[in-house]
């Protein structure tokens, strides 16, 4: 292997305090210094146009390292910063762990503004006020559902990005009603974060839909991707609406019970519509009958009779539940999507 086209990797400890990572990410985008690695990170090195390597498992639970240029990191810093209206001086709050691109985003869009982001990792009582801020659906349905200083943050920033995973609109009008301006985002580590907010592709990217898949080119994409005329394809499917891209779910959410297909996602979707106040999650269990089975988990107080009521009727008598759970918490991959696996391998059949 050619050293001379390596960098070297420094692993950011998930505690590291805000004033050491301004001066290391300073040089990581300079080129001045190591390659920062946020997450699992096992390599020594990585390409020499890397400011920052990702380790994340997706949503597939396979670890992956996903290496990002200092080019796609500051585009995506600069497009963020402009759709949400920041200006110099403005601040950011980092509520997120330093093991994700989207805590990643918070400290280089502060850092284009000239700031550091005010940290709220490991933050009790009340919050300080900032002009944004980044979080993920949990938070939200946290500061709607009893976390009030976390909901007082929110109402006070001028707007909140949402993202991680989908978020329902019944929490998301919650939100709008509370008077937190939402904006939702969607994207990926592989797109330097979000690249789609509120519907809207940013600048320094592009999307387009090719049978119901989503795929995506521009100065966001990461430096080690397999891709086709420059195009990236997700496991994202999607639709456009009015010009603004409506993401209904992934393609491997789909199961198969009984013969008929059936969406997680939109499993999920119903049931956050109709059931506001909890959280739900839908999961698959082999099933030696029907090939696959159908289960929920459900956080927070809901009627399990109004649960199969509301799905056969919205969906279908296919998407009858075998089982419907009741959990302390969901565990989640990264920062916000839901552990299907986990679920199915710990919760027993009914």
């Amino acid at each position: 292997m050619d050293n001379s086209s390596q960098r070297k990797i420094l692993r950011v400890s998930p505690a590291c305090e805000l004033p050491q990572l301004a001066r290391d990410i300073t040089a990581a985008l300079a080129g001045n210094g190591p390659t920062l690695g946020f997450g699992e990170v096992s390599s020594e090195t990585g390409p020499k146009q890397a400011a920052v390597v990702i380790g994340t498992s997706g949503t597939t639970g396979k670890p992956k390292e996903i290496f990002l240029s200092a080019h796609a990191l500051i585009s995506s810093a600069r497009a963020s910063n402009a759709f949400v209206g920041a200006k110099a001086g403005d601040t950011w709050s980092l509520l997120l762990p330093l093991t994700h691109v989207a805590a990643v985003n918070v400290f280089i869009r502060a850092f284009e503004l000239g700031t550091i982001p005010v940290d709220l990792r490991n933050h009790s009582g009340e919050y300080p006020r900032v002009n944004f801020t980044a979080i993920v659906p949990t938070q939200l349905f946290r500061a709607l559902n009893g976390d009030e200083h976390l909901l007082k943050h929110l109402q006070a920033a001028q707007k909140v990005l949402v993202g991680g995973a989908a978020l329902s609109n019944g929490i998301r009008n919650q939100a709008t009603a509370a008077g937190i301006n939402v904006v939702t985002t969607y994207g990926m580590s592989e797109t330097s974060g979000g690249c789609v907010y509120n519907g809207e592709v940013l600048d320094g990217a592009e999307v387009d839909v090719r049978g119901g898949s989503i795929f995506i080119r521009g100065n966001v994409l990461a430096l080690n991707l397999e891709l086709s005329n420059g195009w990236f394809e997700t496991n994202d499917l999607g639709e456009f609406i009015d010009e603004k891209l409506v993401v209904i779910g992934r393609s491997d959410d789909v199961i198969i019970s009984g013969g008929e297909n059936l969406s997680l996602n939109n499993v999920e979707a119903v049931l956050n519509e109709n059931f506001p106040g909890i959280q739900c999650a839908a999961f698959a269990v082999d099933d030696a009958q029907w090939g696959q089975s159908l289960h929920i988990a459900v956080v927070g107080q809901a009627d399990k009779n109004s649960i199969v009521t509301v799905l056969e009727a919205k969906i279908g008598a296919f998407a009858k539940p075998k089982g419907i759970h009741s959990v302390n918490s969901l565990p989640l991959l990264g920062i916000g999507k839901v552990d299907r696996k986990r679920l199915a391998q710990e919760i027993p059949n009914e």
